[in-house]
C-alpha cells in the first residue's frame, strides 16, 4: 500500500509533489526548458534547523542545464512556494538555495497522517515495482552459521525489507557455493565421523578436515541409513553421495540458525547445478560473440618471477574495458572454471527478469569488487543495451568481546563463535539492531555485555526503553480515563511541534535509505528520535505541566498522548523494516 491508496499523502510526499509543480509551471511558462532532469532536486530539512524546516536544491540542480542563474530560478520558484498553503515563509539563502519554513497546521496535519497510515506511514512507491535481486549471506555450506556471516546476513535482509518498503519487489537470495574442493573435504570429515558412528576410534581429527562436532549427527545419520557399506569402500564410491548429504545437512542447518535472526531466503541457487546445467560455457558463448572473451597469455607476476611461471594461454575476460586494471582469466589451465569465471556466469543467470542486482560481501572479497562489476556491467549492458544497476555492499568482520575481552571459540563449531549461540544468549532483536548502529564497512566490536546494558549508551535499549515508555504512558492515560485526541492539538507548544519535526523526517528517511541502499540509516535515525523522546520526556521530571499526562488538564493530556502514539507507531515501522519487535514493557 502507498500513501496514495488510502488517499492521505505524507508531508514529505506533499511538499516534494509542490516542488515538482512549481518546476512543472516554470516549464509551462518558458522559464525553465522541457525534459530537464529532476533526479537529483531533493526537499529535505536544511542543515540548521534556524534557517527553516525544509530545503530545496532546485535550482542549484537545475540552473546549469537551464542556462540561466541560480538566484534568478529561485526567485520564480519561491515566488510560486509562497503561494502554498502549508508554506508560511519562502526565502532564498547563498547562491540559490530555498528555505521553507511551514505553518503549525502542516505539522499537525502529520501526526493525522501517520494515524491514517499506521503501519504504512512511511511506505513509498518510489522503487515502482522494480524487481530488484539481492543476494547475502551465501556462506560456504561446511558448518553452522557463525558470527563473521552475521553481520552481512542482517544487513541484507533489512536493505531487502527496506527496498520493499520503498516500492520494490525484492528477490532474497542466497548463492551455495558446493562445487569447490571445500565440499570435497566436508564429504572426508563427515565419511570419518560415519566411521567413527560405527564404532572406529578415530582419534584426533586430522590437520585439514573440519573438526567441529556437528558433523557428528551427519555420520551418525549416515551410519544408521547405510550401516557399513562405505567403510572400506574406495573414495570414488562414497564420495558423490556423502558431498550430497553433507551439503544438504548443512543447508537444513544453516537455515535452521538464520531463522533464529527472523531470515528466510526466496531463493537457493546451487554453484553445482549452475555448472552441470552449463551455464558458464553459456556465458563464455555468449561474451565471445560480444567481442568480451578471448584467448590470450597473462603478463608475469610483478615483481620477481617464479622459476616455475610458465606464459599460458587462457580464455581472457576484457575486463580493461570497464576499469580494470587487467583482463582476467575465467577458466584455470587445468580447464576448471576460476572463481571468477563461475561466479560471472553465476550474475549472466541472476539478472535475467531483474531490474537491478545487490551482493553483500565480506570486506575480504574487497579486490574483487571492480572486475565482477565490470562483468555485469558487460553481461547486462550487451545483452539489453543499457547495464542494469549492480552494487556491491562490503561488510566488515566483527569482533566479539564479553566485558572487552575476547570470547573463546565453540567447541561445537571447532573454531569459531556461532551464529545460534549468540542469538540465543542476548536475543534476535539485540544482534539484528547492534548489526546496524554502524556503517557496515566500519569495524565493529559486540561485546555480550553492553549489547544487553539498559543505558543510554546502548541504543538497541535505548529505542526500544522510548516505545515502552509510551506504551507504559498510554496505559497509565487509560487508567486514569484519559485518551489520546487529536481534538486539541493546537495546545501543543515548540518542544511538541520540534519533536513532530523529527518524526516526520521518517517517509524522506526511507526514501534516502533506499536509494542509497544504506538500512543502518533507519537505526540512526530511530536512535536519534529516541533520544528526543527520552529528552522530552525528562522535561516532565522538573517540571509537572511538561508531562504527558497533566491531570488537571484532560485537553493538553490527549494531545500529548496523541502525539506519544505517533512517536510509537514510527518507531514500530522503523524497527519492522530492520526486523525488530517493539517492545511493549521492559
Amino acid at each position: 500500500m502507498t500513501p496514495n491508496d488510502t488517499h492521505t499523502a505524507t508531508l514529505h510526499a506533499v511538499m516534494s509533489d509542490a516542488v515538482d509543480a512549481v518546476l512543472d509551471r516554470l516549464v509551462e511558462a518558458g522559464t525553465l526548458p522541457a525534459g530537464l532532469s529532476r533526479a537529483n532536486v531533493a526537499v529535505e530539512p536544511p542543515r540548521d534547523p534556524s534557517h527553516g524546516d525544509l530545503a530545496t536544491n532546485a535550482a542549484m540542480v537545475l540552473a546549469k542545464p537551464a542556462k540561466t542563474n541560480p538566484r534568478a530560478l529561485a526567485e520564480g520558484i519561491v515566488a510560486e512556494l509562497t503561494a502554498h498553503p502549508a508554506v508560511e515563509e519562502a526565502s532564498i539563502a547563498g547562491p540559490g538555495f530555498i528555505n521553507m519554513r511551514l505553518g503549525s497546521d502542516a505539522w499537525l496535519g502529520e501526526l493525522r497522517a501517520i494515524a491514517a497510515l499506521g503501519d504504512d506511514y512511511g511506505r513509498s512507491d518510489m522503487g515502482a515495482g522494480q524487481t530488484v535481486n539481492i543476494e547475502y549471506v551465501s556462506a560456504n555450506p561446511t558448518g553452522p552459521m557463525h558470527m563473521g556471516h552475521c553481520r552481512g546476513a542482517v544487513v541484507g535482509d533489512a536493505l531487502a525489507a527496506l527496498l520493499e518498503f520503498a516500492g520494490f519487489a525484492v528477490i532474497r537470495e542466497y548463492y551455495v557455493n558446493d562445487a569447490g574442493g571445500q565440499v570435497d573435504v566436508l564429504a572426508k570429515s563427515v565419511h570419518l565421523r560415519y566411521r567413527e558412528a560405527l564404532g572406529e576410534e578415530i582419534g584426533a581429527i586430522p590437520e585439514g578436515l573440519y573438526p567441529g562436532d556437528y558433523l557428528v549427527p551427519v555420520g551418525e545419520a549416515l551410519a544408521r541409513e547405510h550401516g557399513d557399506a562405505f567403510v572400506g569402500a574406495d573414495e570414488s564410491e562414497w564420495l558423490p553421495l556423502f558431498r550430497k548429504e553433507a551439503v544438504a545437512a548443512m543447508l537444513t542447518m544453516i537455515r535452521e540458525d538464520l531463522a533464529l535472526l527472523g531470515i528466510h531466503h526466496d531463493l537457493f541457487s546451487s554453484e553445482a547445478e549452475l555448472q552441470a546445467a552449463g551455464k558458464p560455457e553459456e556465458a563464455e558463448k555468449f561474451l565471445r560473440e560480444k567481442g568480451l572473451v578471448y584467448d590470450g597469455v597473462l603478463e608475469a607476476p610483478k615483481g620477481k618471477t617464479p622459476e616455475d611461471w610458465e606464459p599460458v594461454e587462457l580464455p581472457l575476460f576484457r575486463s580493461t574495458q570497464f576499469g580494470d586494471d587487467q583482463d582476467r582469466p575465467i577458466k584455470k589451465s587445468n580447464g576448471a572454471w576460476t572463481y571468477f569465471g563461475a561466479d560471472l556466469a553465476y550474475h549472466f543467470q541472476k539478472s535475467e527478469g531483474v531490474d537491478a542486482l545487490i551482493d553483500i560481501w565480506g570486506a575480504d572479497h574487497a579486490g574483487t569488487v571492480k572486475r565482477i562489476k565490470a562483468a555485469v556491467a558487460a553481461l547486462t549492458g550487451a545483452k539489453d543495451g543499457t547495464p542494469k544497476p549492480f552494487d556491491v555492499k562490503l561488510v566488515q568482520m566483527v569482533q566479539l568481546l564479553r566485558n572487552g575481552e575476547p570470547v573463546k571459540m565453540s567447541k561445537r563449531s571447532g573454531n569459531f563463535v556461532t551464529l545460534a549461540e549468540v542469538a540465543r544468549e542476548v536475543g534476535k532483536d539485540v544482534v539484528r539492531f547492534t548489526m546496524l548502529t554502524r556503517k557496515p564497512e566500519a569495524q565493529m566490536d559486540f561485546d555480550f555485555a553492553k549489547v544487553v546494558e539498559a543505558s543510554k549508551d546502548n541504543p538497541v535499549f535505548y529505542v526500544q526503553y522510548a516505545h515502552a515508555r509510551i506504551c507504559s504512558t498510554l496505559r497509565k492515560g487509560a487508567g486514569a480515563g484519559m485518551a489520546p485526541s487529536d481534538a486539541h492539538l493546537d495546545l501543543l507548544g515548540e518542544e511538541e511541534q520540534a519533536l513532530i519535526r523529527q518524526t516526520a523526517q521518517f517517509p524522506r528517511m526511507v526514501e534516502a535509505a533506499g536509494r542509497a541502499r544504506e538500512p543502518h540509516r533507519i537505526a540512526f535515525f530511530l536512535a536519534e528520535l529516541a533520544g528526543s523522546l527520552h529528552a522530552y520526556w525528562n522535561l516532565g521530571n522538573d517540571r509537572m505541566d511538561k508531562r504527558f499526562i497533566v491531570a488537571d488538564n484532560a485537553d493538553l493530556t490527549g494531545a500529548r498522548l496523541y502525539l506519544a502514539e505517533r512517536v510509537a507507531q514510527v518507531i514500530r515501522n522503523g524497527l519492522a523494516i530492520l526486523g525488530v519487535e517493539a517492545a511493549e514493557e521492559l
